[in-house]
């Protein structure tokens, strides 16, 4: 059957909401949870970007058996792998086991913070792979040092690992990412439902592998209130990643969707209460060969409510669809 999740979304709500929602969402029977990791919200709308990894920490806190996951985090510019690889392994202890790394090659509006510039996709690709070695090797124990074309690490070592270190997930948009999915992750993760990214992630090595999807959706009981909310806060969602990477700030992507109406919107994100329509919307993922599917209602004052109904209307209707 295919699992279920639920999204923390850092960037519609503080930190101490973010805990409580998913506190909610393992009552109300998802089957794991992802988290992004962002330094800037999408759009001012949203109005909210909380350390990521600290979320995390109090959620494995708060919880007791909802899995937890990146969903994704760059490990090449804001953060040094060498960090991610300490951090993740603190996690998975906290967690006792509970927790997957999800890794990307990033987007120009979390990572430019630090001056680091923004190269093109290829070099990005390069320093991830680069990062995930180092990760690895330091996941193994004893110390590592190495000289890469875009990191140094110097005789490091992590003190204090689980039995089991996190399985490592890597998002992919095209060709270039699925090759390294393949030949470097646990799993893979994407945002959209398509079945030749899956393919190429198969061909390069990723055959039999979890593969994890994300879907926004828009719950009210009133779907004007739906659609409108999604507007406001998710419409660069539709852009493709190809040009969602490399905005620098949520007035670039305010410019770039100024012309995207509600309607738009509405054509590609389920809104409203009917569970049909959301099953509707997730069944393409199911049908390209996804595993495990991530919901991201919008709107961080809306998620009692749509965990509520999750818990009776929603998830039994998807269970009941995709089993």
């Amino acid at each position: 059957m295919v699992q279920i999740g639920y999204t923390m979304m850092t960037e519609q709500a503080g930190p101490r909401e973010l805990v409580g929602h998913v506190v909610r969402a393992e009552e109300a029977g998802y089957d794991f949870s992802v988290t992004s990791d962002h330094y800037f919200p999408w759009l001012r709308s949203q109005g909210h970007a909380p350390y990521a990894w600290s979320v995390l920490g109090a959620a494995a806190q708060a919880t007791s058996r909802i899995p937890l996951m990146t969903y994704v985090t760059c490990p090449t510019f804001r953060y040094h792998p060498a960090v991610v690889a300490q951090k993740a392994a603190t996690l998975q202890l906290l967690s006792e086991g509970r927790f997957r790394l999800g890794l990307g090659a990033g987007e120009n509006l979390n990572e430019h913070v630090v001056g680091g510039g923004w190269p093109p996709v290829d070099v990005r690709h390069e320093m991830l792979e680069e990062a995930v070695e180092i990760i690895r090797a330091l996941f193994q124990g004893g110390h590592v040092t190495r000289h890469g074309a875009h990191f140094d690490v110097d005789s490091a070592r992590l003190w204090d690992l689980p039995d089991q270190p996190p399985p490592i997930g890597i998002a992919v948009s095209g060709e270039q990412s699925c090759r390294l999915a393949g030949h470097l992750a646990d799993l893979v993760i994407a945002t959209e439902p398509k079945a030749g990214l899956l393919e190429a992630f198969d061909r390069h090595g990723g055959e039999g592998k979890p593969r994890v999807g994300q879907l926004p959706v828009s719950y009210d009981p009133d779907r004007d209130t739906a659609v409108k909310r999604a507007h406001a806060q998710f419409r660069w969602f539709g852009s493709g990643w190809k040009v969602n990477a490399e905005l620098p700030h949520p007035d670039a992507f305010e410019a770039a969707t100024q012309f995207v109406t509600p309607d738009d919107v509405a054509g590609s994100i389920p809104c409203g209460d009917d569970p049909d329509a959301f099953v509707e919307a997730v069944r393409p993922y199911a049908e390209a060969g996804f595993t495990e599917i991530a919901l991201v209602q919008i709107g961080g004052e809306t998620q009692d409510a749509f965990l509520e109904w999750s818990a009776k209307t929603l998830l039994p209707a998807l269970r009941d669809a995709l089993r």
